[in-house]
């Protein structure tokens, strides 16, 4: 598997680089992709089917500045910004493997995942929800796929050393809430690890057996998928 750490300059760019990878000719014996990268500036990015006017405030994103844009993948709403480490593995789909479904390609990436960052802070981790990674009932980490034929993306965060009160200005209360959350504010609901970037990447990679490698990346795609969806209003406002 291939490892690139890289983080491009905008967050209509970081989010087509996910889905371009996704897209792209991955052929010559290729085993899957894993990404790193953390946004420099904060922005709120919804999942497909998400609703901007039921998810975000949005008088306070535009006050602030803070763009709103939508992902290809499912899942709920977010803010990304600093202190936030984003992953994408791009992993090749085999009918009969463990990848053969949603639920258990969920469980095939969440388990090793868990066990990871457990044995990084020494102490329990579950999984909640459908894709929530949590410690001692707060959530840290948010997870969601995106399936084509032959591969998929399968994506999320890390709360490091992240900002969670600026998501009590900018986020609403989801409508749709995992029943171990109840009505628990953003703030009372997350927590941010005790691990730094290096970390969480460094165990990332042993756990998906990730080289950093030369490899060309996808530019003309992430142009296009910026032009044609991500820095468009009818992409990110469309539901």
């Amino acid at each position: 598997m291939t490892c690139l750490d890289l983080t491009l300059p905008t967050p209509e760019e970081n989010l087509a680089l996910d889905e371009a990878l996704l897209e792209g000719d991955q052929s010559g014996g290729w085993q899957g992709t894993l990404r790193f990268w953390e946004s420099p500036r904060p922005f709120v990015v919804i999942g497909y089917a998400g609703k901007v006017s039921g998810e975000v405030n949005v008088t306070a994103c535009r006050k602030l500045g803070v763009p709103i844009l939508r992902r290809c993948s499912g899942g709920g709403t977010v803010l990304q910004g600093p202190g936030c480490l984003n992953y994408a593995l791009i992993l090749p789909l085999e009918q009969a493997g463990p990848l053969s479904t949603i639920t258990s390609t969920n469980r095939f990436v969440m388990e090793r995942h868990r066990d990871l960052i457990g044995s990084l802070l020494g102490r329990p981790v579950t999984i909640e929800g459908v894709t929530d990674l949590v410690v001692a009932g707060r959530k840290f980490s948010g997870n969601a796929q995106r399936r084509r034929q032959d591969r998929i993306l399968f994506h999320g965060t890390f709360l490091l050393d992240f900002d969670l009160e600026r998501m009590e200005t900018l986020l609403l209360l989801p409508s749709r809430r995992p029943e171990y959350r109840g009505s628990r504010t953003h703030a009372d609901f997350l927590v941010r690890l005790a691990l730094i970037p290096e970390e969480v990447k460094r165990g990332l990679r042993e756990v998906w057996g990730a080289q950093e490698a030369h490899c060309a990346l996808p530019s003309g795609s992430v142009a296009r998928l910026v032009e044609t969806r991500y820095g468009t209003e009818e992409w990110n406002w469309k539901r």
